[in-house]
Parts: C-alpha cells; sequence; structure tokens
C-alpha cells in the first residue's frame, strides 16, 4: 500500500501521499475496494442518450450542485462558512468535470435496476386522482410550524422504531410528500431554518436546492443543533444517530432496495457534506458515516445468509438422486440471486459513501468531522473485517495518526484498540503494525494525558496479541512512563510492564489450578522481578510510584505482605543491601496504599473519593495488614536495628496499623516487644529521620482512647528519663572540661538531638530542659567554647520548650507570672539568636535566623486574635537593630550572586537543589515578617529590588510579598516599589558614577525592573490613578533632589533615574501626563542647564508623556487587529503645538464630558485632591516645549515605543490633545469587562514588550507570572 513519509504530521491541509487522495480533482475511483466491488455491475456509456442508473443520476445532481455552489458567490457568514482549502477549486461547473464523485460512477458503477426509476421531472404518482388536493396536502404538512419528525428526534423520548415506522407507513401512502418529509429532517438536523418545497422539489436540481439552502443559511450565531449547548440538545445526537441506523434496519427488507430514496438520500448527503456551511458538512457527514455503519451490518448479514445459503444448497445436491428435491434446489438458487442482488446494491451503496464522502472529509478542517470518520472506519472494519480490514482502509487510520487535534487522534487509537483485541484479527495487520508501530510507540509521549493512555494501552494489546512484534528498545521506551505525573498514564504503562515482564515469568513459576498466581514460588520470582526492574533501571528514587503505578493490574501481588516479610527475615534469599533497602520500601508502599487508597504526593488523579466497596476493601486490608505485621515488626527492628536507612521506613508502618487491634486480639505482648526495640533503635541511632520516625511512632501509641496508654506512657518515661540523665551528665562533664574530646562531644550532641525529636512531638516540660539548655547556648555567645554540634540541636530544643509552655498557658485562667515568666524566656531566647546571626558558622546562622523567624511570627499581634486577650503582654516587636541584621542576613545568605554560591558546578545536582530549597525557606520566613507586621514594610524594598534578577529562583515568592503587599496598603506598596529603584540607582552610582550611567547592563537591568514593577499595577488604571501619578511625582523630586555645582552645564547625578521613571508613563491617563510636564518644567527651571537643548534623560521622559501619533494600530508582524472592543473612528492625526499649557489643565480638569463613557459602564473618577493638587502646582507656569510634531528618530524613538504600550489615537475636533484617549482610559470598574479588555489587549502588549527598543534580558523568555497582562483569563 502506499504509505505516507513518516516525518509529514497529519493536518487538514496536508496533502496526501496515494494517488486517490492527491488531488480534489483526481478521482478516488483508483482506490483498491477488494471486496466491495461492483465490477461485475458496471458498464460506460459512451452516448449521451444511454440510460443512467438511478443512482448515477442522483449523484450526478448532486456533484452538479457541488460544483455550482462551489463556483458562486455566495454571501455566508464568516462563523459559518469555513470550508477545506483543498476542497473549494473546482475548475469547472459542468457535472462532468467538476465533480470527480459522478465521473468515477460513469466510469465505474453499473446500472442497477431499480424498483422504482428516479425521472428527471417528477410527477404525481396518480395523476387520475388528483394530483393538486396531494400536492395541496404536501404543502400544508411542510408549512406546518414544527417539523413531527425532527422535533420527535429532538425530544428523546418516543420509542425510536416506532417512529421510523410512522414515517414509513406516510411514505408508503405518499412517496414524494416521505421523502420531503425525511429530507428537510436533515436540513433541520443541520440547524437551517429553510425547507425543501414541492416545487423546489419538482423544479430544481440538487445543485440548484443545496444552494438556495445555503443562501437561506443566515443565523447569527454558530451553533448547530450538534454543537448547541443547553439541556434540548444533550442528547440529539445520540437520537440523531439512532434513528439513522433504525431507518435501515427497518428498511433493509424492504426500501432499502428500491431505488428512489436511498440513491436519493445519498445523493443529498454527499452534496451537503461538500458544502462550504460547517454545519451542513459536519451533520451530513455524521449522517452518511451512520448510514454506511447500519449499510455495513446489513451487508454482513447478507454475507451470513448467502453462506447458509450455500451450505443448505450443498447439502441438498449432495444427496442421492431419491432424496433429491429439484423444487429445493431451484428455491435455493432463487434465493442466492436474490441475496447476490441484495449484496451488489449494498455494495454500491456503501461505495458511493466512502468514496464521495469519507475520501474527502477524513481530512476535512473540521476536527469533529474528522474524528466521526476515524470512529466509524474502525467500526466498519471490527463489524466487517473480511471487505474492511485490508490495507486500502487501515491506511486512512495510519495516516491520521499524525493528526494536530487531540480527539482525532484519540479516535484513530480507540479504533485500533478494537481491531487488535481481537486476536483472530492480529494476523491481517502485520504489515499496517510494521509500518506506523513507530508512531504508535511515539504517541506514548503524546502531550495529551489520554491520548498517551490510549497509546500505552494499544502496545498493550500488541504485546498481548502479536508475539515478537515490540522490540526491546520500544518496551524501553514504555517502561519510564510507569514514573509518570498523571495516574492513569502511570496505570497504563504499569500494567503494560506487568505484561511485558513479570506475567510471563510468574506463570512458568506458577502451579496449576485457581490458586496458581498465589503460590510462594510465583510471588517470589514477581518480588524478584520487580526488585531487578527498580535497582537495574534507574529510572526513579522513590518505589511508591513504581507501586501506585502497578496497583491496579497487580493489586493481589503487593498486598502479599507475608512473602514480603518472608523475604526480608529469612536468611538464605541472598538479598543485597540495596534490594532489602527497596523491598522495605516496597513494602510500606503497598501498606499505605492499601490503607490510604491515595496516590503518592505528586501523582494527580481524577478521583475524589472512594466508593462503598472500596471503602470496605481498604478497612479489610487495612485489618489483614495489621494482624500480619504486629508479630513480625519487632522481628524486622531487632534484624535491621543497626541500618538507618532501613529502620526509619519500618517504624513508618505504625501510620498505617489499626491499633485498636493490640487490644482487641490481646496482643499487649508484641506491643512490649515493640517499645523494647523502639527504645534500642532510639538509642542508637542520631539520624534526623529515624529519630522523628520514632517520635512519631510512639506518638501514635500513646493517645489516652488506647487502653495500653498507660504501657506506653510508663515506656516514654522510662526513655526520656534515660536521655535526660545521660544529658546531664554530658553536660556537666562538657562544662567542667577544659579540653573536649571528640566522643564526648558527638555523644552530648547525639543526646541533645534525640530529645530534641522527641520534644517535637511529645511535651517534655516536666523535665525542665530549659535552664540547662539556655546555660549551655549563653556559655556558647559569650565564649565561642560550645561547638556547633552541639548548639544546633539546643536552639531547636529551647525553641520547642518555649512552645510547649505558651500551650500550657493559652487558657484564659492562665496567671500573670506564668505570662510574664514565658515573655523572658521569649525575649532571653530571641536575644541569644541575634547573637547567632553574627555566628561564624553558616549553619547555626541558618538555624538561629529560621526559629527567629518563627518565634517573631508566633509571639506578633496576631496571637490575640480570636478572643485572646489575655495573651497581649506576649506580644513582641523587634528593635531596629535586630530589624537591621535580619535583613543584612538576608542579603548575605539569600540573594548570593553566582560566583558567592561555593563550588559551582562542580557540586552535585542534589546538594544545590537542597540548599536552593534552604535559600527559599529563609526568604520565605522573612517575607512572612513583612506580611503580618512584624517588621515594617519598607525592609520590602531589599526584597522587591531582586524581584527581576533572582526571577528564577525567588520569583513566585517575591510576586506573591508584592500581592499581598498591595492588599494590604496599595499607596505604601507604590512607596516601596519606588524606593526599590532608589536604592538600586544610589548603588549604581556609588559604584559607577554619574557619567554613561544610562549605558551599563547594570541600568538596563534597572529598567526591566522598572517594566515589571510597572506591568504588576494591572489593567485597573483608575484604579490607580493616584498611586502612578505620586509615584512620577517623587521620583522627579528624587532626579533632581541633587543639583550640579553652580554655573555648571552638566545634569544632575539623578537625573538619569527619569528613564526608570518612563517605565510607568503607560499606566498614566493623558490629563495627567500633562499635569506632570507641567510639574517637571516647574522643577526644572531651578536648574541651570545649556541653552538650546534638553537633556537626553529629560527628552526621554517628556516622549513618555507626550501624545504621538497611533503607530501601533496593527501588530508588529503586520497583521491588522480587528478586536471588537477596539476604539474606532478616531481619526491618527499629530496634535499641534500647544502654546497655553495652563489653559489646557483647566480643561483637562473636566473628566466626565472627556472621557467618552460606553453604555452602561462606570467610569467614576476617583482621586480628584489629587488632581486639584497638581493643577494649584502647575498654575501660573508655562511648559516648555516639550511636545514634538515631528517623528521620533534613533534611540530615543526605540526606547519611546517600548515604553509606550498604549497607543494613543487624537481627536482633531478638541482643543489641542485635550479629547485623547488611551485605550484603556475607558477601562469599566465592573471585572468582568477588565477582564474581556484584558483577554483581547494582552497579545498586543506581548508583542509590543518584544520590540527592539524595549531593554529586556536577552535571557528571559518565559512568562512574565506577575505580569497581569500576559495571563489569560483562566489565570484571574
Amino acid at each position: 500500500m502506499a504509505l505516507p513519509p513518516h516525518d509529514v504530521k497529519s493536518s487538514p491541509s496536508r496533502p496526501m501521499w496515494n494517488q486517490e487522495t492527491n488531488s480534489r480533482n483526481q478521482s478516488p475511483g483508483q482506490i483498491t475496494m477488494p471486496t466491495l466491488r461492483s465490477s461485475s455491475r458496471l458498464h460506460s456509456s459512451s452516448s449521451p442518450s444511454s440510460v443512467s442508473s438511478p443512482l448515477q443520476r442522483a449523484v450526478g445532481s448532486a456533484q452538479r450542485a457541488l460544483s455550482t455552489s462551489s463556483s458562486s458567490s455566495i454571501h455566508l457568514p464568516c462563523d459559518d462558512r469555513d470550508s477545506d482549502p483543498s476542497e473549494g477549486d473546482s475548475p469547472s461547473p459542468s457535472a462532468d468535470e467538476g465533480s470527480d464523485f459522478e465521473d468515477n460512477l460513469r466510469r465505474s458503477v453499473k446500472k442497477r435496476s431499480a424498483k422504482r426509476p428516479l425521472r428527471t421531472t417528477p410527477v404525481a404518482k396518480h395523476p387520475k386522482k388528483g394530483s393538486q388536493m396531494v400536492e395541496g396536502k404536501i404543502q400544508k404538512k411542510l408549512e406546518s410550524p414544527t417539523n413531527n419528525l425532527f422535533d420527535a428526534v429532538k425530544a428523546a423520548k418516543s420509542d425510536m422504531q416506532s417512529l421510523v415506522d410512522e414515517w414509513l407507513e406516510s411514505y408508503k401512502q405518499d412517496e414524494e410528500a416521505g421523502f420531503l418529509e425525511l429530507i428537510n429532517f436533515f436540513i433541520r438536523s443541520c440547524g437551517c431554518k429553510g425547507t425543501v418545497t414541492p416545487e423546489m422539489f419538482k423544479k430544481m436540481s440538487n445543485s440548484e436546492i443545496i444552494r438556495h439552502l445555503t443562501e437561506q443559511f443566515n443565523e447569527d450565531s454558530g451553533d448547530y443543533p450538534l454543537t448547541a449547548q443547553g439541556p434540548s440538545w444533550k442528547k440529539f445526537q445520540g437520537s440523531f444517530c439512532e434513528f439513522v441506523r433504525t431507518l435501515v434496519y427497518q428498511c433493509q427488507y424492504s426500501l432499502l432496495y428500491d431505488g428512489f430514496p436511498m440513491d436519493n438520500l445519498i445523493s443529498l448527503l454527499t452534496g451537503l457534506s461538500d458544502s462550504q456551511v460547517r454545519a451542513f458538512r459536519h451533520t451530513s457527514t455524521l449522517a452518511a458515516m451512520k448510514l454506511m455503519t447500519s449499510l455495513v451490518r446489513v451487508a454482513l448479514q447478507l454475507s451470513l445468509h448467502k453462506d447458509n445459503n450455500q451450505r443448505q444448497y450443498e447439502a441438498e445436491r449432495n444427496k442421492g438422486p431419491g432424496q433429491r428435491a429439484p423444487e429445493r434446489l431451484e428455491s435455493l438458487l432463487e434465493k442466492r440471486k436474490e441475496l447476490q442482488e441484495h449484496q451488489e446494491e449494498i455494495e454500491g451503496m456503501m461505495n458511493a459513501i466512502f468514496r464521495g464522502v469519507f475520501v474527502h472529509r477524513y481530512r476535512d478542517i473540521l476536527p469533529e468531522i474528522r474524528a466521526i470518520c476515524m470512529e466509524e472506519i474502525g467500526c466498519w472494519m471490527q463489524s466487517y473485517s473480511t471487505s474492511f480490514l485490508t490495507d486500502s482502509y487501515l491506511k486512512y487510520i495510519g495516516w491520521t495518526l499524525h493528526d494536530k487535534h487531540r480527539e482525532v487522534r484519540l479516535k484513530c487509537l480507540k479504533a485500533l484498540k478494537g481491531l487488535y483485541s481481537n486476536q483472530e484479527l492480529t494476523s491481517r495487520l502485520e504489515l499496517f503494525t510494521s509500518r506506523f508501530k513507530d508512531r504508535m510507540v511515539s504517541m506514548v509521549m503524546d502531550r495529551e494525558y489520554d491520548v498517551a493512555v490510549e497509546a500505552v494501552r494499544l502496545l498493550t494489546l500488541i504485546l498481548k496479541n502479536m508475539e515478537g512484534v515490540l522490540t526491546t528498545a520500544d518496551c524501553e521506551s514504555i517502561y519510564p512512563v510507569v514514573y509518570a505525573s498523571n495516574r492513569s498514564l502511570a496505570s497504563a504503562a504499569g500494567e503494560f510492564l506487568y505484561w511485558k515482564l513479570f506475567y510471563p515469568e510468574c506463570e512458568t513459576k506458577a502451579g496449576v489450578g485457581r490458586e496458581r498466581r498465589r503460590s510462594p514460588r510465583a510471588q517470589r520470582t514477581f518480588f524478584h522481578l520487580l526488585l531487578s526492574f527498580f535497582v537495574e533501571s534507574e529510572l526513579h528514587d522513590h518505589a511508591a510510584y513504581l507501586v501506585d503505578s502497578l496497583w491496579d493490574c497487580a493489586g493481589p501481588q503487593l498486598k502479599d505482605w507475608e512473602s514480603m516479610t518472608s523475604l526480608l527475615l529469612q536468611k538464605d534469599q541472598n538479598l543485597g543491601d540495596v534490594q532489602e533497602n527497596t523491598l522495605i520500601e516496597i513494602l510500606v508502599s503497598s501498606a499505605r496504599q492499601a490503607a490510604e487508597g491515595h496516590p503518592p504526593v505528586g501523582r494527580v488523579t481524577g478521583r475524589k473519593g472512594l466508593t462503598a466497596k472500596e471503602r470496605k476493601l481498604q478497612a479489610d486490608d487495612k485489618v489483614k495488614l495489621t494482624e500480619h505485621l504486629i508479630p513480625l515488626l519487632p522481628q524486622l527492628l531487632a534484624k535491621f536495628s543497626a541500618d538507618a536507612e532501613k529502620v526509619a521506613p519500618l517504624l513508618q508502618l505504625l501510620n498505617y496499623f489499626d491499633l485498636s487491634i493490640y487490644c482487641t486480639r490481646r496482643l499487649e505482648k508484641h506491643l512490649e516487644l515493640l517499645l523494647q526495640q523502639l527504645q534500642e533503635v532510639v538509642v542508637k541511632h542520631a539520624e534526623p529521620a529515624v529519630l522523628e520516625a520514632g517520635a512519631h511512632a510512639l506518638y501514635l501509641l500513646c493517645k489516652p482512647e488506647f487502653t495500653f496508654f498507660s504501657r506506653v506512657d510508663f515506656a516514654r518515661s522510662q526513655l526520656v528519663d534515660l536521655l535526660t540523665d545521660r544529658f546531664q551528665q554530658e553536660l556537666d562533664e562538657l562544662l567542667q572540661s577544659s579540653f573536649l574530646d571528640e566522643d564526648e562531644v558527638y555523644s552530648l550532641a547525639a543526646t541533645l538531638k534525640r530529645l530534641s525529636a522527641f520534644y517535637n512531638a511529645h511535651d517534655l516540660t516536666r523535665w525542665e530542659l530549659y535552664e540547662p539548655c539556655y546555660g549551655l547556648l549563653r556559655k556558647a555567645v559569650d565564649t565561642g567554647e560550645v561547638p556547633h554540634q552541639v548548639v544546633l540541636p539546643a536552639l531547636t530544643l529551647v525553641y520547642f520548650s518555649i512552645l510547649w509552655t505558651l500551650t500550657h498557658i493559652s487558657g484564659p485562667d492562665a496567671s500573670q507570672k506564668q505570662v510574664l515568666g514565658l515573655r523572658s524566656r521569649m525575649v532571653a531566647f530571641c536575644e541569644l539568636c541575634q547573637s547567632c546571626l553574627s555566628d561564624v558558622d553558616p549553619e547555626i546562622q541558618e538555624q538561629a535566623f529560621i526559629l527567629l523567624s518563627d518565634m517573631l511570627l508566633i509571639f506578633s499581634p496576631q496571637m490575640i486574635l480570636g478572643g485572646r486577650d489575655f495573651l497581649r503582654p506576649l506580644i513582641f516587636f523587634p528593635e531596629a537593630s535586630l530589624q537591621s541584621e535580619l535583613a543584612s542576613f538576608l542579603m548575605d545568605h539569600v540573594f548570593l550572586q553566582p560566583g558567592d554560591l561555593g563550588s559551582g558546578h562542580s557540586q552535585d545536582d542534589h546538594v544545590q537543589i537542597e540548599q536552593l530549597h534552604q535559600r527559599r525557606r529563609l526568604l520565605a520566613g522573612f517575607c512572612k515578617l513583612l506580611l503580618y507586621g512584624v517588621l515594617e514594610l519598607d525592609a520590602a524594598s531589599d526584597v522587591f529590588k531582586h524581584y527581576n534578577k533572582f526571577y528564577n529562583d525567588y520569583g513566585d515568592i517575591i510576586k506573591e510579598t508584592l500581592t499581598r503587599a498591595r492588599q494590604i496598603d496599595r499607596s505604601h506598596c507604590s512607596r516601596i516599589l519606588l524606593l526599590s529603584l532608589k536604592q538600586l540607582y544610589t548603588e549604581l552610582l556609588q559604584e559607577q558614577g554619574p557619567q554613561g550611567l544610562s549605558e551599563l547592563p547594570a541600568f538596563i537591568e534597572m529598567r526591566d525592573l522598572a517594566r515589571r514593577f510597572a506591568l504588576s499595577f494591572g489593567p485597573q488604571q483608575l484604579q490607580n490613578r493616584d498611586l502612578v501619578v505620586t509615584l512620577h511625582k517623587e521620583g522627579i523630586k528624587f532626579s533632581l533632589s541633587e543639583l550640579p555645582p553652580p554655573g555648571s552645564s552638566g545634569e544632575p547625578p539623578n537625573l538619569a533615574f527619569l528613564e526608570l521613571l518612563s517605565e510607568f508613563s503607560p499606566r498614566l491617563f493623558h490629563q495627567d501626563k500633562q499635569l506632570l510636564l507641567s510639574y517637571l518644567e516647574k522643577c526644572l527651571q531651578r536648574v541651570s542647564q545649556a541653552p538650546g537643548h534638553l537633556w537626553g534623560p529629560v527628552t526621554t521622559y517628556c516622549h513618555s508623556l507626550s501624545p504621538v501619533e497611533n503607530i501601533t494600530e496593527t501588530s508588529p508582524q503586520g497583521h491588522p487587529r480587528s478586536k471588537k472592543r477596539r476604539i474606532e473612528g478616531l481619526e491618527q492625526v499629530k496634535q499641534p503645538h500647544r502654546e497655553d499649557v495652563s489653559s489646557s489643565q483647566e480643561e483637562s480638569l473636566q473628566l466626565p464630558s472627556l472621557l467618552h463613557t460606553p453604555i452602561l459602564t462606570s467610569t467614576a473618577v476617583k482621586g480628584r485632591p489629587l488632581l486639584g493638587e497638581l493643577e494649584e502646582m502647575a498654575e501660573g507656569s508655562s511648559a516648555p516645549d516639550l511636545t514634538h510634531d515631528r517623528p521620533l528618530s534613533g534611540p530615543q524613538r526605540s526606547r519611546f515605543l517600548g515604553a509606550q504600550y498604549f497607543p494613543t489615537p487624537h481627536n482633531p475636533s478638541g482643543p489641542g490633545g485635550g479629547n485623547q484617549l488611551t485605550r484603556l482610559s475607558l477601562m469599566e470598574e465592573d471585572e468582568e469587562e477588565e477582564l474581556e479588555i484584558l483577554d483581547e489587549s494582552s497579545e498586543e502588549w506581548q508583542d509590543i514588550d518584544m520590540q527592539p527598543g524595549n531593554h529586556s534580558s536577552s535571557s528571559e523568555h518565559g512568562l512574565d507570572l506577575l505580569d497581569t497582562t500576559e495571563l489569560n483569563i483562566e489565570d484571574f
């Protein structure tokens, strides 16, 4: 078969690689159709007067309609016309040249003897009985307000078989009226309100009828019944398809072989399927494909009847002369001839539909139509594989696997699944599989998860039913998918893995019978294979994701905890250390999966909850798990007590136990063994993971509702007494000894770690550990003689001691003495942490910063909320020195340059990620202090000024902080943004000096930061009006705060700051721009400068405030914009020079008369006092010549265009520029309207932002999460 190039993707307009689909004008008659041939019935007629069959005439008229409609100029709504570009170029409107379909039939379709031939000019069936009466009845029926057939199908309430029977009765009574009713049903189903009248049916050809209906299809909405929304249309498509199926089923013994109705119906659907109107094309294609599917079923029944008839004939003929019945043989021969004729007629209709509709519509521009074609051809292949399961048909599915739309690819895969699931059909799929196997394997990585899931399931079927087709390389490309984040995809890959690696081996090791898969030998083989795959593949570090992927297909094996524990406890298993670690992790993961029923962290599942049956199964599994592991857990801890990597996960098993079974099943002796092993593990290990697991396990057992609580509490007290005594002894030795032995230091540090871990989960207040630990820390701060290994856990222990004390006095009955005592401890601890911030050891510094941040946050003003005013004495505000030290620590440990990170590329990636997480944790702690009012909000400038430079590492944290700060105080937040820019500018000025400052890379980065700050204000221009004006005013003051020496023509050192300020100019209203120009001119009068020209930064800033021609009406690519909400009707002319700025300022204050408010929108002007203040500042002053009639050029032009995000149309009718509008000056306060404008303008803002004039960093190509203009509507 002809196959497409491997690297070509499917698209609506892609060329077909087979000659029958290579061109729209090439005849599809060359398609090889081995079974559905009608060559025995074909003949050609060279004479124009030769008699043609009704099907030929009907199809010819449909193709002439297509040719005429495609060549005529008909005005249609753009929403309804979107034909395939490969279909609209018919070279001739003639029936002989313009229709490849009719041309094909003339060459290859034989005349079929119709029971009722179709006349060119239809006449009444019984003219002697009064044709006028019949026509009157038809006209009355068609002019009824509703189409009964369409309404019944739409309602989907009546029985479809009875509905079809009623239509058949009406058709038998009057064929023309019945057929017109059926035609109009399909027309109404397309959404067209036009009808085919008897006069049209008599006098017009099919092409003229279709053209007339096309002209009447002038609906305003692009929806039609198949795509319409609403409850009334929800079931329409299913009812429509059921009607077509029932129609063929009820007609298969009568009208199906009458040439009049079916041939004309196929002709109509063929013509409509080539229409440029989407509704016609979509609906008629669906009808034609469903009609074809029903015909395939009829053809299959005929084939079965023929085979049965042949067997009966052979049996009768093989009888002896005396037993043979000649009448019987003759009747069987007549029956066989009739069946043969019927089959030929059915095959002719199927050929007509396939070649006239499918061949062209499977590559339609509309993905829904392509999906219909792929779904139905799959049904044909499954139903009638003898005829359709050939390479001539399979190639269409293979080609469409490259389609760019998800739904089409999905239908292809589902069609193939139906074929590969039948093992009897796989032998006929070998050539197709060899050609398209690579594409099917590559679809495992499809960007759409549901498509990838179907691809994996398809490959699983190929693996099961076609041995040896998938190579090792093919399988290895699927194995990593078991660790995918999408659970459906991972489960599908897990099933593939199970059938490829585990099932064959386990089956050979299993015995015979129903329980063979549960045999110990098979189970051991399963776990050995599982361990080998996980360890040797090295695809992932966490077995929990592998267990979750295999859970649906191998759940019983994974819940065989008996086999896993036997493998771990038996000595003759010869498991390596890595395999033991992996098997323990698999054991814990399977226990968690069985007890909790949800996937691991990070794996997405669409399910919201468990069913009642699943919850019962989960409870039963939890009981079985507990009963089995309670006796074995002490043994496992005893065997692996020396290995921290094995002990920590084993202790986590208690999380998934039903601990009440210790009481109900009288298993207290096993509890005693567990407590002994737990104490031994805690005393033996000092690793944080082991200690945390041990403390949490003891916490689970120490619940008062358990009857064994007293035993567990006693064991806990014994353990803490042991640790406390050891701590006091080792502490005394440390304080008294002048020489510190390493073993002594390690022992003391390990004891403090154990106590700290237990203090986190248990209340150890009665052991009074605060005083000795505080004394130890005080000595460390005063003398520096205490090792850092001891200081770190001591800090944490004191921290937990203060928090547990706070829980004791959280009730209203707490005494004043207790409250003051806790405050003194808290203040003393904060002072200790502040001293540790200047320690030489970075670990101590970071630990002190984290604990201090948490402590300040806990004892912030938030603690008295909720009616706890009695805790007010505990509120603590840090002094200015502490705030300064916290900010300095942040600069030294978080915002590090690449060269300050240590070994750089030599470091392991895992280490770098851990360090980044630690720095993010430090930054998040500082930002929380800002937002909760612990620190002054002005300190946020130290964070905001690094927003652009460290966007990749901390952009999300800083963005959230900026958003929350704006919610707290919008005005204060805008001042902080300006303060951040001032600080950066001052730092650069001190380092580089004022000369050439604007050309430095650091200054360009500052411009990028200013642009990001400006975009953070969002599209709410009216709400931010006062804030932006104030920001500009303060920025102008700062730029001219330091003047050059008297008599000097040099620039003020801060003047370049105006270039940063220009990035905020697009956020200004035009009236405010004029006032700011006047304010700038007033400020410049105090500065001496060389006459005749302006300084560069001043010129740049003035240009950002001056109106220019709207040169951005088209996108940078040159495509015109046609947004509905774009301001229209404003002429683009240059603004004349303004001589009297003061008068225009007075006019600019008349905002209600200048802002042309749209209907039903709110444009309430806020902040009038600010505008009045600006007017007073500018009163009596005359603006210099800051606006220019000539266009900008050079760097100034590009820089200005980069900052001018909103085009400025001009109205020549207004005084000067008084009537100027920005695109967002009509922004409504209503949130919904704002989001509509945002959606329309986001693309333009992005395009302008990419202009060369913008000084954006070349390394930043990602989406700006802070720029609300670059977000979709869903992000809000």
